[in-house]
């Protein structure tokens, strides 16, 4: 199976001029949009939502913290509010840190994985079943 990696660009909701444009790998198993505890500054004054615990794709149980809101902008889909989560990360040999886009998210925007052309497309009509 292959790795989505895509473009975002996450912003304060209160102050534009604090954001972060990254690439970031979509995970469907992660919930939120998680980013390093490092980058937690960059955003700026964020609103502390709660501490949580996350389990990681390893079976690890870590300390996370939500922060919110920002903006969140996938690709050229539309913009969203949300909250992020920030958690503890390893940077690799390279010093680069792995972001994850979670299906909360997504499914905000409304896009879907696309499996056999390894991209996000629109989701054509909200499902309300």
């Amino acid at each position: 199976m292959g790795r989505i990696v895509t473009q975002v660009k996450i912003t304060n909701f209160t102050d534009a001029a604090k954001n972060i444009e990254i690439d970031a790998l979509v995970d469907t198993s992660a919930s939120y949009l998680t980013l390093p505890s490092a980058w937690k500054a960059r955003l700026g004054d964020l609103e502390k939502i709660e501490d949580v615990e996350v389990e990681t794709a390893t079976g690890e149980i870590r300390q996370a913290e939500i922060y919110g809101a920002v903006r969140i902008k996938v690709a050229n889909f539309r913009e969203v509010t949300d909250e992020v989560l920030f958690l503890e990360m390893q940077a690799n040999e390279e010093g680069e840190y792995e972001p994850l886009v979670g299906y909360v998210v997504l499914e905000k925007i409304p896009v879907a994985v696309d499996m056999l052309g390894h991209r996000l497309v629109k989701v054509r009509a909200l499902d309300l079943k």
